[in-house]
């Protein structure tokens, strides 16, 4: 965990986490442009291209500095297709486990490459998307992941997503550009050896037949211990096999990871058994997936239970009883106004948080490498009102 807060501590000291509002996502420019770097060594040392999966993050003022470095987005659906074209203005690959004649006609319009999950859907929409010059695959399952959660395992029995090789018999393979697999989540580059072993065995008779494949996201490459060497070696491996192949990478994660904090403050401290402090957000509203996964958010001067002297259960406002973000130990009591510092907060925060309750939406402040506040984006009553009305 040290080395972990370190870091955060290194971006994110003080003087600037200090002095912004709260509740609010801080997010480092000086951290996403290191990680872009990261990618784009990646890029040039293998000729694969890697794109921004707009699941995890999909705030426009940071793909300033992204489409610097990545090739595109990966969208999940026509808002996301239309949100990379308008904005990112890069290479735009769409995918989703189905689509309506209505999505799909904007996903048409917005995308360069559709990925299908199933033969049905290929055949209703493929022939459309050929003859607009758009560029067409299928999600195929690897039949192997090694994601222990299974709510984000893609290849749990019984998943939504992927043809596997009994459905592709009697397909013309000559109907698609590539196929596209993803079956992992925060994993280093071993991983990915032994998924894409799996994928060979069960669709390599397809794969000199076409234009790329796609690798999908979970490459946590910009994390500390990954192995970089391992994925290159991996990559150009793959691609000298089959015939200089092009290779898609879409990480979420690894793009902006550690690069973004959450600030709040302790609002109350209170007793029931324990001692809890109230905060000015919300696990269930501001970072859902504490909840979902579930997880611990690390926090800056903090540890687990049993680490230091003092010990609080973080609460948030909503009206959820199990609206608790964990239980931490301090080296100090825990005052009202206080401010903590929640750690790597910038991937799948804002674009899940939601305003049940009416709670406030927290801030959205980038700051450059002097700690200049350089954009602030903030919510009010009317973000409320104006999706249900």
């Amino acid at each position: 965990m040290k080395k972990f807060v370190d870091i955060a501590e290194t971006y994110f000291p003080t003087k600037i986490t200090g002095r912004v509002k709260t509740p609010c996502y801080l997010i480092s420019e000086k951290k996403i442009e290191e990680n872009c770097q990261v990618l784009d060594y990646v890029q040039k040392e293998t000729g694969a291209k890697i794109l921004l999966a707009l699941k995890a993050f999909a705030q426009p003022y940071g793909f300033n500095i992204i489409k610097k470095y990545l090739h595109g987005v990966c969208a999940s659906g026509p808002v996301e297709a239309r949100l990379g074209r308008e904005e990112f203005s890069k290479e735009v690959h769409t995918f989703a486990p189905a689509f309506t004649k209505k999505q799909f006609d904007e996903v048409l319009q917005y995308s360069d490459h559709i990925i299908f999950n199933s033969v049905n859907q290929f055949n209703k929409y493929a022939h459309l998307a050929k003859s607009n010059g758009k560029e067409v695959g299928l999600r195929v399952n690897p039949g192997y992941s090694e994601v222990e959660v299974e709510l984000y395992d893609p290849c749990a029995v019984g998943s939504r997503f992927g043809v596997n090789p009994e459905n592709l018999t009697d397909f013309d393979i000559a109907q698609l550009d590539g196929l596209h697999f993803h079956a992992m989540c925060e994993q280093n580059a071993d991983v990915l050896v032994r998924v894409l072993e799996s994928f060979e065995n069960r669709f390599g008779k397809y794969i000199d037949k076409l234009k790329w494949v796609n690798f999908g996201g979970g490459h946590h490459i910009t994390r500390e211990d990954y192995d970089i060497n391992l994925l290159i070696e991996t990559i150009n491996k793959f691609r000298k096999k089959h015939n200089n192949i092009n290779v898609y990478l879409e990480p979420g994660e690894a793009v902006v990871l550690n690069a973004g904090v959450f600030v709040t403050e302790v609002l109350d401290i209170i007793y029931n058994g324990i001692d809890i402090a109230i905060l000015d957000c919300s696990a269930e509203t501001h970072m859902p997936d504490v909840l979902a996964m579930p997880y611990t958010p690390k926090i800056i001067g903090a540890d687990k239970p049993g680490v230091y002297k003092y010990t609080y259960r973080l609460g948030g406002i909503s009206c959820l009883a199990g609206d608790f973000i964990g239980t931490y130990t301090f080296k100090n009591p825990l005052k009202v106004g206080d401010r903590l510092v929640l750690l790597d907060m910038a991937l799948y925060s804002f674009v899940k948080n939601t305003t049940f309750n009416g709670i406030e939406l927290p801030s959205i402040i980038y700051f450059d490498k002097d700690y200049t506040i350089t954009y602030q984006k903030d919510f009010d009553y009317f973000d409320y009102k104006n999706r249900l009305s």
